[in-house]
Parts: structure tokens; sequence; C-alpha cells
């Protein structure tokens, strides 16, 4: 839940209760959007400034991840500076509420926005960092989008502590998925703690059998296999699962990735879908193979500003209107429609896996990727509609070839996204979250696309 304080504000001379119910208003329908709010008002410009040391004496020790100014009628700029200055560094919506219309057809105004005009410059030349937003007449209040930059607010204030787990670094020596710690680290918050394999591989040697069993039977039995697979292949995945979560527990991780075709593959022989679906269900951390270094960074965006854990799918086809995308190995139960489907299955020389052949969830998403370019960082970001895709297969695949997780993802303008794509990584969530993505970007200081 995000902590947000809610600061209302009203000019001395208008009558006070107005300004009371006008604010009361707007702060049920906050807890109403689910914002856990401290709140402090009236704050008026009173002469002997009683009501700025009474805000501040409020605000003083609470620990809060944002700022609801909230202006029920005129406001002299010193007012209200004087209790925000205290906490320039915290996010802040800067909301502008509203008159109303009597019965008879007169309008009633407290001259809300002409407090929010005239501080609306002033936060700008002061370097708040906030979002303008104002209420109108007649229409619903302006409340959610509000509430959803207060949670962005939070989202960032939680980025700055996470940490992604990366068993080694640049799989398949890829530079699309490379970071840059200190920028990433200035930026976001974000930091990518890398782990060897070697440290997996012990920790793994030391499992018991009568873990990895448990495992079996407790996570791995809800899979629908549709072919037997191989007792051994079971208990590795188990096992790796369990030495991987061992130092997510440890350490903190939000997020994971491990080096998968040069790493995983090659040097354990076994390819990591299960372990990255035991990852994802069963420890909820956000997974993605291939060192992603950003596409981890990308999920815990999406992770904490929606709760969704931010799949990942990748790029085969594009198309005049829509984007053939899927995955050659896992999808979280979380995207799954219906149950999760597993079978035996092998690709090229590659030894023998536990492929996930589920199917994804169809509807209205947002796909996005945050990448970095001289400099500075970036987010991609679209709005799709995902369909069921046709039958497809990927050459290389054990025949008869297993039709791979995957959608068909509808865009307004294919030749725009293509054009500015970033990577053959994506994060998706389902619904319309663009709104959601820019309110965190904006706090970041990272530009969308």
């Amino acid at each position: 839940m995000s902590k947000t304080a809610f600061l209302g504000f009203g000019e001395v001379n208008t009558p006070i209760d107005i300004i009371i119910r006008k604010c009361k208003k707007a702060e049920e329908d906050l807890k109403a959007e689910g914002l856990d709010l401290i709140s402090v008002y009236p704050i008026t410009d009173d002469y002997e400034e009683k009501d700025i040391k009474k805000a501040l004496d409020a605000l003083s020790g609470k620990d809060f991840d944002s700022i609801v100014v909230c202006i029920a009628g005129w406001i002299p700029t010193h007012a209200v500076v004087k209790v925000c200055e205290q906490y320039r560094h915290k996010p802040m919506v800067l909301w502008g509420l509203c008159g109303w219309i009597e019965d008879d057809g007169r309008l009633v105004t407290t001259a809300d926005q002409a407090g929010t005009s005239g501080l609306r410059k002033t936060f700008a030349d002061l370097g708040y960092t906030f979002k303008y937003v104002y209420d109108i007449i007649g229409l619903p209040s302006k409340s959610k989008t509000v509430a959803d930059y207060c949670v962005a607010a939070s989202a960032a204030a939680s980025l700055r502590s996470a940490k992604v787990g990366m068993a080694g670094y640049r799989d398949m020596n890829l530079y699309g998925t490379l970071a840059d710690g200190p920028s990433l680290k200035r930026t976001t918050g974000v930091e990518i703690e890398t782990f060897e394999m070697l440290e997996m591989q012990q920790r793994y040697e030391k499992i018991t059998d009568a873990e990895k069993q448990a495992v079996i039977d407790n996570e791995m039995s809800k899979w629908k296999f549709l072919k037997p697979a191989k007792k051994e292949g079971m208990m590795m995945a188990a096992g790796y699962y369990l030495a991987v979560k061992q130092l997510i527990d440890e350490r903190g991780y939000g997020a994971i990735s491990l080096k998968d075709v040069d790493g995983m593959k090659k040097l354990c022989g076994f390819p990591p879908a299960p372990i990255f679906m035991l990852l994802a269900d069963s420890a909820n951390v956000s997974t993605i193979p291939e060192n992603d270094c950003l596409g981890n960074v990308t999920q815990l965006m999406v992770k904490n500003l929606t709760g969704q854990c931010g799949a990942y799918l990748e790029f085969y086809e594009f198309f005049t209107d829509r984007v053939l995308a899927g995955v050659p190995d896992y999808v979280p139960a979380e995207i799954t429609d219906g149950e999760t489907t597993v079978m035996p299955a092998a690709f090229g020389e590659l030894n023998e896996g536990i492929l996930n052949v589920s199917k994804v969830k169809t509807g209205e998403l947002t796909m996005c990727r945050l990448f970095y370019d001289d400099g500075f960082y970036y987010m991609h970001m679209v709005k799709g509609e995902g369909v069921s895709p046709r039958k497809w297969e990927e050459a290389g695949w054990t025949q008869p070839a297993p039709q791979l997780p995957g959608l068909e993802i509808k865009l307004d303008d294919v030749e725009s996204f293509t054009q500015n794509v970033m990577c053959q990584h994506y994060i998706i969530s389902y619904g319309d979250n663009t709104e959601k993505i820019k309110n965190l970007c904006d706090i970041l200081g990272i530009e969308v696309i």
C-alpha cells in the first residue's frame, strides 16, 4: 500500500467548513483508491503561521513516499511552499479541486485553480518532481489519477533498495542485455548483483534427494505433463531451484536471471526452463533468461507498479498489423491460460529438458523495455491486444515440434514500434498500464518513447 502525505490547503478568509468538507471528500476518495494517508487539513495562510507549523509537526518523523498537495481554494503560494520545501525530495501531486453548481444553477467556486495556477510554475521553478492534476465541475474526481502517481512514487522508492541476482554475465556474448552499473543505480536505484554459477553448483550439490523430492511432490506435481519426464531431469530442476532460492532468500533478490545457453545448458547440461518456472511461481520473483539485466529491471518496475510478475516475451516475426512474440522455454503460471502444461523436448544439440507449452492469456496488454543510450535511460512502450497465435513452431525442435507459448500482439503502428525496438526481450503486463509506467519514468527522469 502506498504511504502518502495528504495536505489540504485553503485561504484563511474562505469559510473553513467548505475547505474541510472538500478536503474530507478528496481524502475519502484517495483512501478508496487504496492509499494509506497521513492527513493534515485545513492548512491556511494564517498570519502567525500556526497551520504551517501544525503541518510540519504532523509530518515530522513520519515515513511516506509522496505528497498530495490538495488545493481546495485560493491559497497564497508561500503557505504551500513553506511546507513542501521541507520535503522537496519527495514526488508530489499538485491537485486542484473544483467548485460546484447549486440547485438554482449558480456556480460557486473557492478559486481552486487560482491556487494551482499560482503554484504550478512555482513548483517547476523550484525543481520539484510533481504531477499537476485538476478537477472539473460535473466530471468525476481525478482521485485515481492522483493515486496512480502516488503508487508510482512508492514504486520508485522500492527500487532504491531493489536487487537483481545475476548468475554469470553476458550469456551468448550479447550486447543488448548488458547494463552500466553506476548509471543504472543513479537513475533507478536498482543494484545488479552478480554471483558465480560455481556458487549455485556448490549449493546444488548439498541439496538432499528428500528436499528435491519434496519440491517435485508439492510444486511440480501441479504441472500437466503431456509426456512423462525423466526422473533425473525432475530432480535436477528441483535441486537447482532450491540452490538459487537459498541465494534469493539470503540476499533479498526481487528478480533473477541465469546464464542460459552458455551456462546452464552448456556447462550443467540442463535447460533451465523448469527452474525459472519454480522461481516465478513458488518463490515469487521476476525471472528472465540470458543475463538480461535491463529486462530484469523493467520487470521490477512493472511489478512494483502493477503487482503483476512482468513476464518476458521475445519476438519471432513481424507482420503488418501485429507481432508474434513467444518464448522458447517457459511462462509464469500467472500469465497462463489454463493449466501449466509441460513436456520433455530437445532443441538442436541441447540435452532434453522440460519445456513449458502452456497457452498464454489473451487481452489488452502493455509491452515495454528499459534501455540505455548515450548516457541516458529511456522506456520504449506500447499498448496492444494479445490474441491467440496461429499454429506455429520454431525450427530445430524434435518433431513433432512443440507449440511454444506465445501471443500475436496487435499494434496500432507496427512500423513505428519495430523501428524503435531495443532488444529481443520485452516485458508484458495486462491492461493499459501506460500512464502508470509513464508516471514512474517521470519520477525517475526517464524519457518514454
